[in-house]
C-alpha cells in the first residue's frame, strides 16, 4: 500500500482510501489485512514475544534493519543469535577442489574474484599491476609538490593526468587478465563448475536445494552425520564432506 495525494492505494491498482476510510475498513474487516514482510517480525514479537531469535545470516541481516522500527513502536527487540550453517560436499567434489588448489575459504568468494585469483596463481606471468600503480602514485606526489611550488592552478591538471594514467593501467591489467583466462579456459570452467555445484544460483544450498535431494543421494547416513556435525549455537560455518576416503 502506498500513500499518494493524501490517499492510500493498493499497489498497482486504483483501489484507495482516505486515512479515515482506511481506519474504518481496518476496524470493520481486520481479516482483509495482512502484515507484509516488513511488518511480520514486529507482529510476531507482539503476539508471541521472544527473548532470543535464532536465525541464519540472511535472516539476521534482515532483522537488524528493523531495529529502529521496533523502537518507534516501543516493542522490545529480541536478542539475535546466529545459528549453525553448513555446506555439504561429496568426497569427489572435495578432491576436485584440492586438485584446483582452492582453499575452503576461497569457495565463498564471488565467482569473478575466485577466478581472477586462481588465474593469477596459475599463470607463469605476474598479472598484478599494484607495484606499477604505487610507483606511479609516488611519481605524481612529486608532480603535486612541483605544481604547488610553481603554480597551484596546475594541481587539477596533475590530478586529471594521474587519474587517466591509473585508469589506463587498470584497463591494461583487465585486458591481460581476460586474455589469460582464454588461455586457461579449461581451468576456469572447472573452477566455475565446482563453485556452481556447491553454491547453486550463487547462493547457499539451504536456500536453494530441497533436503530430499541430499537424502536421495546419501541415504540415512545424512541424518546421522548432520546430528553429529551440527551444533546449533556454534557460530562457525561448517563444511561437511560425505563419502569414503
Amino acid at each position: 500500500m502506498i500513500l499518494r495525494d493524501g490517499r492510500y492505494y493498493v499497489h498497482e491498482t486504483e483501489i484507495n482510501w482516505s486515512r479515515e476510510e482506511l481506519l474504518k475498513e481496518l476496524e470493520d474487516h481486520p481479516e482483509r489485512f495482512s502484515p507484509n514482510v516488513v511488518m511480520r517480525p514486529l507482529y510476531q514479537e507482539v503476539i508471541l514475544p521472544n527473548l532470543c531469535y535464532i536465525g541464519g545470516g540472511g535472516e539476521l541481516a534482515y532483522w537488524f534493519e528493523l531495529k529502529k522500527y521496533f523502537e518507534a513502536e516501543n516493542i522490545t527487540f529480541p536478542i539475535l543469535l546466529l545459528r549453525n550453517s553448513a555446506l555439504l560436499q561429496s568426497r569427489k567434489q572435495n578432491d576436485k577442489r584440492k586438485k584446483l588448489h582452492i582453499e575452503l575459504k576461497e569457495l565463498f568468494l564471488k565467482q569473478h574474484e575466485l577466478i581472477n585469483r586462481k588465474v593469477r596463481e596459475i599463470s607463469n606471468i605476474d598479472i598484478n599491476f599494484d607495484p606499477q600503480k604505487e610507483h606511479l602514485v609516488a611519481q605524481f606526489e612529486k608532480l603535486y609538490n612541483l605544481a604547488e611550488q610553481t603554480d597551484p592552478t596546475f594541481l587539477s591538471a596533475v590530478k586529471a593526468q594521474e587519474v587517466k594514467q591509473l585508469k589506463g593501467l587498470d584497463n591494461l591489467e583487465k585486458r591481460l587478465l581476460k586474455a589469460q583466462k582464454r588461455k586457461l579456459k579449461d581451468e576456469v570452467e572447472r573452477i566455475s563448475k565446482l563453485q556452481n555445484e556447491l553454491f547453486p544460483n550463487r547462493s547457499l544450498q539451504e536456500r536453494q536445494v530441497n533436503f530430499s535431494e541430499y537424502y536421495d543421494e546419501y541415504g540415512p547416513v545424512l541424518i546421522d552425520t548432520l546430528l553429529q556435525e551440527l551444533k546449533p549455537l556454534d557460530f562457525n560455518f561448517k563444511i561437511i564432506t560425505f563419502g569414503e576416503e
